[in-house]
């Protein structure tokens, strides 16, 4: 079941190994596929704890687009605690962006594993209830990716998702809406999540009416999971 896509930056960032990271310096890379042959994820991990938050929010974003690319260095890295710990500042861009490199390095079996390991998948339930949008979408978003395990199902179930996600369906954010269904949909694939859903299946059914094509689709898709009998 496809997942949310997820935007590479166009000019990702490089890295300074010494010193401090400043913008001008971060947007003067070639491509995130540099980024990883040149070994910079795991410098750029460990600069999280030491940077200033709106060169973390950069480096955020520049992991993000690299993990996409390959998140081998980064599973090594520990970098899945490190996202975690941003999930809890007080700075919404940050938590905002945590859960975006979440969803990334979420895509390989290994990020998924390591995300459930380290129980990040309660803390991305609670944000699905945070009071920005962008970290809403986001969160949801990681959980679409960390939940297609049969582990990553249950950790998000014994974390009570479902009601914050169906709240979600209602969001003025195209977003929100899109991600909270499809993290639905996949929670709906588990026995438990689907007996849960079948009594909201008319939540998805007005979906099917959204102004956008994804959201509209994607309610289909939920509807046929919800319903399907084995």
């Amino acid at each position: 079941m496809p997942g949310p896509s997820i935007k590479a930056s166009t000019l990702p960032v490089q890295a300074s190994l010494h010193g401090r990271l400043s913008p001008s310096i971060l947007f003067c890379s070639a491509g995130a596929r540099g980024i990883v042959d040149n070994g910079l994820i795991s410098p750029l991990v460990l600069k999280l704890q030491r940077e200033e938050e709106k060169i973390q929010e950069l480096i955020l974003d520049t992991l993000a687009s690299c993990l996409q690319e390959d998140a081998t260095e980064a599973l090594s890295s520990c970098a899945v605690p490190f996202f975690k710990q941003k999930l809890l500042s007080s700075n919404k861009n940050i938590r905002s962006k945590a859960a975006q490199a979440l969803m990334a390095i979420s895509i390989p079996l290994e990020g998924k594993n390591q995300v459930c390991r380290h129980d990040v998948i309660p803390i991305l339930v609670q944000l699905l209830k945070d009071e920005e949008e962008e970290v809403q979408a986001n969160a949801a978003g990681a959980l679409i990716y960390a939940t297609v395990t049969t582990e990553g199902k249950y950790a998000a179930l014994d974390s009570e998702a479902i009601q914050p996600l169906l709240k979600l369906l209602f969001s003025p954010l195209i977003k929100v809406r899109l991600n909270a269904t499809k993290a639905l949909t996949i929670l709906a694939e588990a026995p438990e999540g689907r007996k849960l859903l079948q009594g909201h299946v008319f939540n998805f059914r007005n979906l099917k009416m959204d102004q956008n094509e994804a959201v509209r689709r994607a309610a289909h898709i939920a509807i046929k999971v919800i319903e399907w009998k084995p």
